[in-house]
């Protein structure tokens, strides 16, 4: 018998072909974007790529450390976070907060696997409070009028009567950021990532089953609470990534839980219409503590 050091299974995945699996799972929705909102979109998308990738690079470049930018995970970062902004945002934001989510959320604290948090997600809420006026201003620049309100902003309203069909929100044809606005192109996501193997079923579905059974319990119709807003964009990406998200399947399905019951309070009681992106940030930073609760003890190991 040959004796080494953990671990002992490998596999031929890698951080590059994860995070390529990624950008393919993410077209869906950019091509969606585009059929909605107009090939302005893809500018933003590329800022926010390009600021993120080169973030990265000038980071490591002066800290002497390696080079990890064909790893592809920066450009993942960049991408979902032009996913969480809104079509029309002035590109120089989308580059502030890509430098954000890779300079002080990623590489201050050691770089890929190391960060406490979503970096798309935190930069996301960075640039929601600092520039609140534009991060909430949506508009259908094909159409070159501006949305009084998105969906859920409707819902928090009251104003039931004025919804779009559950085809059009399904479609995406309705105002919201870039990348949220379509679930069908997010399912499409969601099954090639299923497929390959890069996630489980079980953080989007115990997510997303979290914040539609509350809604149904407080009168809310579910397939609109699941539709609207960023739930299915940030159940599928973001709160699967597996710096932030829990090791085990059991501290999965509390963490999902957790976000999707943040998700629902902040959507019916909260000021904000939209919860995902607190609600992922806040289940982030107690992951740690729910992988270590959920652990099964080893086969003879003493208990704590």
């Amino acid at each position: 018998m040959i004796v080494t050091c953990s671990p002992h299974i490998r596999h031929s995945d890698t951080t590059q072909s994860i995070m390529r699996d990624v950008l393919i799972a993410l077209v869906p929705a950019l091509a969606a974007s585009v059929w909605v909102f107009g090939a302005g979109v893809l500018a933003r998308v590329a800022v926010c790529v390009i600021f993120a990738v080169g973030a990265e690079y000038l980071f490591e470049k002066a800290c002497g450390r390696p080079i990890t930018i064909n790893d592809y995970s920066a450009a993942v970062t960049g991408v979902l976070l032009s996913y969480n902004l809104p079509p029309e945002l002035p590109l120089w934001m989308g580059a502030f907060g890509s430098i954000v989510a890779i300079v002080a959320v990623k590489q201050l604290f050691g770089g890929i696997g190391y960060n406490f948090a979503n970096p798309a997600i935190t930069a996301r809420i960075v640039l929601l409070i600092s520039f609140a006026g534009p991060m909430t201003t949506w508009t259908f620049p094909k159409a070159d009028v501006v949305a009084t309100a998105t969906p859920l902003a409707l819902i928090s309203a009251g104003q039931f009567d004025q919804l779009p069909s559950l085809t059009s929100m399904f479609l995406g044809n309705i105002g919201g950021c870039i990348g949220e606005t379509s679930s069908l192109a997010l399912l499409i996501g969601f099954a090639y990532l299923l497929y390959r193997k890069v996630i489980t079923w079980h953080i989007p579905v115990f997510f997303v089953g979290t914040v539609a059974i509350l809604t149904a319990l407080v009168g809310y119709d579910p397939l609109y609470q699941v539709l609207s807003g960023g739930l299915l964009l940030g159940a599928i990406f973001m709160a699967t990534d597996y710096s932030t998200s829990p090791l085990t399947v059991k501290g999965q399905i509390i963490y999902a839980i957790g976000c999707g019951f943040i998700t629902f309070m902040i959507r019916v009681f909260g000021n904000y219409p939209e919860g995902v992106s607190f609600s992922i940030l806040l289940m982030n930073i107690i992951a740690p503590h729910i992988t270590n609760l959920t652990l099964n003890k080893p086969l003879g190991g003493a208990s704590k």
